[in-house]
């Protein structure tokens, strides 16, 4: 099982708490926890990744095990102790403002 802690304004979407979890088929990569979440949360596709691209949204940031892997290729391996449920991938709400 993965872990995936959402910002407060996917979770109210997705009428969700503060933490989900998701069975993965196959590795473990940004691609696949985002394709499970999207298959099983259907409303919050497209408020992650954009539809057409499935790059992910400006204002948001992937972290997991204290590193943020916003710009990690979708495919790459996510750590081990995501992988292995220990840890979760959080997706944050950057903030943006002077």
């Amino acid at each position: 099982m993965i872990r995936l802690i959402l910002p407060p304004h996917l979770r109210t979407l997705a009428h969700v708490g503060s933490e989900v979890t998701l069975d993965v088929e196959g590795p473990v990569t940004q691609r696949s926890v985002l394709d499970a979440l999207e298959a099983r949360y259907p409303m919050l596709r497209g408020t992650i990744r954009d539809h057409v691209t499935l790059q992910r949204r400006a204002f948001l940031r992937f972290f997991a095990c204290e590193e943020d892997l916003s710009h990690e290729p979708p495919d790459a391996p996510l750590p081990e102790a995501v992988a292995s449920g220990k840890e979760p991938f959080i997706v944050i709400g950057a903030i943006a403002g002077g």
